[in-house]
């Protein structure tokens, strides 16, 4: 499974909290110019997951449009891999993706 993240200049041990529900690779963006509201979703994403302690509001805004008009599931957390363990475990319930736990 594949996942954007979008937020946090650095990602710290979030890779391995990822890896540990599944998610084996991710594209990362910072989330914090002006210029990545134009970006668009890569169609090989299978999730979205949005840090929004450390964004832009408006990019956070876009991307929540985006990922539902693409129909890919999208989660907002803390950048702290407790949230985002929780949040995860959340989403894993809702079947709209691969989620599982290792």
């Amino acid at each position: 499974m594949k996942a954007l993240i979008v937020g946090a200049d650095r990602l710290g041990n979030i890779p391995e909290t990822l890896v540990n529900h599944g998610i084996s690779d991710y594209i990362h963006w910072t989330g914090r110019k002006k210029g990545m509201r134009r970006l668009e979703i890569p169609n090989e994403v299978d999730m979205v997951i949005v840090f929004y302690d450390f964004i832009e509001h408006n990019i956070t805004e876009i991307v929540k449009q985006k990922a539902k008009q693409s129909k890919i599931p999208c989660i907002f957390s803390r950048r702290a891999c407790s949230d985002l363990s929780k949040r995860l475990n959340d989403c894993k319930e809702c079947n709209l993706c691969t989620i599982t736990n290792n």
